[in-house]
């Protein structure tokens, strides 16, 4: 479907329905070094931490992000993904800022992202940070990386 097709396209929170296709272009993106990949496990018991971008007719799933609660006072946007029909129209950012609403909802106000993609995060008013203020990121998720300890990710922070 090309994106001059897609004009009903919406943001809402992930279905059951919608986990294989988030795998699918989690894994599209991982492939590419883009980002880590998630297992259908993970999926299946993080669903609630996802929104994605749906066409409001077909149900078909364009995109995804989710905000994953890390500590007390301390989230994560992770995940980030628009397949190629809606990339360049805003949809990344779209998803970004539902995923910092619901932070604020549940009153959590720093949020931070661990990425290759900079500038676009710098555009949305995060910051560069040292991974060393992210102990338990560390320490809960990090270990498990196969790019551990060798990372290359760049940290980065919003705090609202």
């Amino acid at each position: 479907m090309s994106s001059s097709n897609i004009v009903n396209a919406y943001i809402r929170k992930a279905r059951i329905s919608d986990v294989k296709v988030i795998h699918k272009l989690l894994m599209h993106f991982s492939r590419q070094g883009l980002l880590l990949p998630r297992s259908f496990s993970e999926l299946y018991s993080h669903l609630r931490d996802f929104f994605v971008v749906a066409d409001r007719q077909t149900n078909e799933v364009y995109g995804c992000c989710a905000l994953s609660i890390v500590w007390e006072d301390w989230a994560e946007i992770r995940s980030l993904a628009i397949g190629s029909e809606l990339q360049g129209q805003g949809w990344g950012r779209n998803l970004v800022e539902a995923c910092l609403s619901d932070a604020v909802t549940l009153g959590i106000y720093k949020v931070f992202t661990l990425t290759y993609q900079v500038n676009f995060f710098a555009r949305l008013g995060f910051v560069e940070i040292s991974k060393d203020v992210l102990p338990q990121k560390v320490w809960a998720d990090c270990l498990r990386c196969p790019k551990f300890p060798e990372c290359d990710e760049v940290a980065m922070l919003m705090e609202m």
